[in-house]
């Protein structure tokens, strides 16, 4: 029986509901450009947050970003809806796209909105072992034809930065106490291999900068000014979080300290990386462990 991308006309247009979040945002690229290989004459929608849009501005393999909305879903008239992101909210959307087939992964508690079910991504890949997040999207697009390749790194796009001075950006910030390490640690660690390098702090709008401010703040910056920060970085040091991937994006080497959340599924994909865990709080972690990580990673570059 041909798969469903082969029952697809030609020029199809197929729209992926990814809602959020910036990391989940990013780790669906790889998936979009595996489908956008196989079917280079499908025209790719993503439905996403204004917030996290930024992560597929300038992405040649999508179409169309679009605000999520109802009216937006059915304007798009797309022959295939694949939701990946499984909350009733997209289940809605994904609805009102009145595509021909509408897929979602089977454990979504939203099935009654899709009439093609996607199945584990262990059983699509073959492997009874805990995925990355790259490897759980991208088994989709294997379900659905896409022939089963190396997952690529994801890919972001923005302008030249103004300037191609290599900087050493930090990401002191995360979603929750116990995924953030002191700030105290990341103004000694930076200091130790800044190199004389720029170093650049990504902030919130909320984020408290505090002892951080002795260095280049980017605060509340659109994600565009982020990715170009991004392009000329030499060197990643961050808590567990989006703009943790988005270095990774850039190919950027990267030190990411894990609190609470798991590594198997949300390590640095397709980078130089070293990734430190401390599960029973990052304040446990010193100094010199990320120092040290810092320096074998330039060394081996």
């Amino acid at each position: 029986m041909p798969s469903l991308l082969e029952r697809l006309p030609r020029g199809a247009r197929v729209l992926l509901v990814r809602l959020r979040s910036l990391g989940d945002c990013v780790l669906t690229t790889p998936a979009i450009h595996l489908l956008k290989r196989h079917r280079p004459d499908l025209e790719i929608g993503v439905m996403v947050e204004s917030r996290f849009a930024g992560v597929f501005d300038d992405n040649p393999d999508l179409s169309a970003v679009l605000h999520p909305s109802k009216r937006a879903a059915l304007a798009f008239r797309p022959h295939l809806t694949l939701n990946l992101h499984g909350g009733p909210t997209s289940a809605v959307l994904t609805m009102a796209s009145l595509a021909r087939w509408r897929a979602g992964f089977g454990h979504y508690k939203t099935g009654w909105a899709h009439n093609v079910r996607i199945p584990r991504a262990q059983e699509i890949m073959g492997e009874e072992r805990k995925v990355h997040t790259a490897e759980h999207v991208a088994s989709a697009m294997f379900f659905l034809g896409v022939p089963p390749a190396q997952i690529p790194r994801a890919r972001l796009f923005a302008p030249p930065p103004e300037t191609k001075e290599p900087c050493l950006v930090l990401h002191p910030f995360a979603s929750a106490p116990d995924k953030t390490w002191p700030a105290e640690r990341f103004v000694n660690a930076a200091r130790a291999v800044a190199a004389g390098r720029e170093v650049v702090v990504l902030a919130g709008p909320g984020d408290e900068a505090g002892p951080l401010r002795g260095f280049t703040v980017l605060a509340g910056a659109p994600l565009r000014e982020v990715k170009r920060v991004l392009q000329r970085a030499a060197l990643f040091i961050g808590n567990d979080s989006g703009p943790a991937h988005m270095a990774a994006a850039f190919g950027v080497p990267s030190v990411v300290l894990f609190g609470s959340s798991d590594p198997i599924v949300w390590a640095p994909w397709q980078t130089r990386a070293r990734v430190i865990v401390a599960p029973e709080g990052l304040a446990a972690v010193p100094e010199e462990r990320v120092i040290n990580a810092a320096q074998d990673l330039e060394a081996e570059a």
